[in-house]
């Protein structure tokens, strides 16, 4: 999946794959991770949101299956 860097002090880089709803975020700590059965509006939301990590936070995190990578 090819993800596209982000200005965050949290996450890396995100990709998304609007076929199977998966959405990858690379974090600065060094983990990837991907998330399941994400709607393609988490992701324009996370992609526009002023804070990634707070997004993530608020919005990702805890809310959707996910697995390291």
């Amino acid at each position: 999946m090819v993800r596209q860097p982000v200005s965050s002090s949290d996450i890396r880089s995100v990709g998304y794959d609007r076929d199977t709803q998966v959405l990858e975020i690379e974090f600065h700590s060094g983990g990837s991770y991907q998330y399941s059965n994400v709607p393609g509006s988490v992701y324009v939301g996370l992609m526009s949101a002023g804070s990634h990590g707070r997004y993530f936070h608020d919005f990702i995190k805890g809310k959707y299956p996910y697995r390291r990578v």
